[in-house]
């Protein structure tokens, strides 16, 4: 049976969408592929929303070590915490979708297991970016935020590989009974692994188009008994064991650099210190501007310049462009690109300059 929503337009016009079947299943596919929140993050989630990173679309699955795939899944997904998202797409009106499909993703996340490696995921990762030529590090952290590198972000995705730390999700215009019942059996006895199903319909008239995306199959007792992850437990880091790292992993220069922008960082604001399992890091607030960090120092020597939660006033488009008189390089603070992260030869060469512009920023 169809069903029908309502739009009430700003003259008190009520307009009725209708449910309407997708045209072709690869339709569906394109949708998921390019608008990625159409997957209810918070549904999944309530207490922290999924965010979806696209590794790739039509993935390889190998069956062996030698193979070069012999199944193709319709979309790979890693979400913030580095888990991957393996996504099978049906219309309802494709029969497969009630039984055949649960036992293909099984395979899939079986074969995916035994034979993908990190790399495998993080080559499939780096070859989209280059088709869509965007750097494929900032855009990975425009999705993460400032709180995780690059490097520590690849390590979790490995840690859940390693571990069978999956979430299969079956999508579809409409899940059937049959299905729904699979999948909630399978997400309550699973420890794993996360089985979940996305309804997602089409409705249109009158030139509009709605999509309504829905969960099914989380239960708040699912969501808490998988909420735990099997990354390393986090804490908080601290000025000892930062400089404890640092002097262990870089050379004396590098060290150094750190130390001093550290010392900076304390007597011109007060520093928010990172919780991350293997790489520690620290960003400084200055709360006459902002209670969020100005940017944020890596013990691996990396910097992100945070801009994308500070508001764009005067003294923010100056501290931009400061960064971008001193980086030679340009971001914008409304592009996608939130987070821009430059390297350790860029920070120890541009000490003086580094600690001057934000310097600057402070005292004015």
């Amino acid at each position: 049976m169809k069903s029908e929503i309502y739009l009430i337009q700003e003259n008190g016009e009520l307009v009725e969408l209708s449910q309407k079947d997708y045209d072709s299943e690869d339709l569906l596919q394109q949708f998921l592929e390019k608008y990625p929140k159409l997957i209810p993050g918070d549904q999944i989630n309530e207490l922290s929303p999924r965010k979806w990173i696209l590794v790739a679309r039509e993935a390889a699955i190998p069956d062996s070590e030698n193979s070069g795939g012999r199944w193709s899944l319709d979309h790979l997904y890693l979400d913030q915490d580095g888990i991957p998202t393996l996504i099978e797409v049906k219309r309802s009106t494709d029969t497969r979708i009630r039984r055949e499909v649960v036992g293909q993703m099984l395979d899939y996340a079986a074969n995916a297991v035994s034979y993908w490696s990190v790399d495998t995921i993080k080559s499939l990762y780096e070859v989209r970016c280059e088709k869509e030529s965007v750097d494929f590090e900032q855009t990975l952290e425009s999705h993460l935020g400032p709180d995780c590198s690059y490097e520590e972000y690849w390590e979790k995705v490995k840690t859940n590989l390693d571990t069978g730390k999956l979430r299969l999700l079956f999508v579809a215009d409409k899940i059937p009974y049959e299905l729904k019942r699979i999948v909630e059996f399978l997400n309550e006895h699973m420890n794993k692994i996360e089985v979940l199903a996305v309804e997602i319909k089409q409705f249109v008239g009158k030139n509009q188009k709605t999509m309504v995306p829905r969960v099914i199959g989380q239960t708040l007792k699912t969501q808490e008994k998988k909420s735990g992850s099997a990354i390393s437990k986090r804490s908080t880091w601290n000025r000892e064991k930062f400089i404890d790292t640092i002097s262990n992993n870089l050379n004396k220069h590098q060290a150094d650099v750190l130390k001093e922008i550290l010392d900076f960082c304390e007597n011109n604001g007060s520093l928010k210190w990172g919780t991350g399992a293997i790489y520690g890091s620290f960003g400084l607030v200055c709360k006459k501007i902002s209670d969020r960090t100005l940017f944020t120092i890596y013990t691996s020597g990396d910097v992100t310049i945070n801009l994308g939660w500070l508001e764009d006033n005067e003294e923010m488009c100056t501290y931009r462009d400061k960064f971008r008189t001193l980086l030679k390089r340009d971001f914008p603070i409304k592009d996608d690109l939130r987070y821009p992260r430059f390297k350790p030869d860029e920070l120890f060469g541009n000490k003086s300059a580094f600690i001057k512009a934000v310097g600057d920023l402070v005292n004015e």
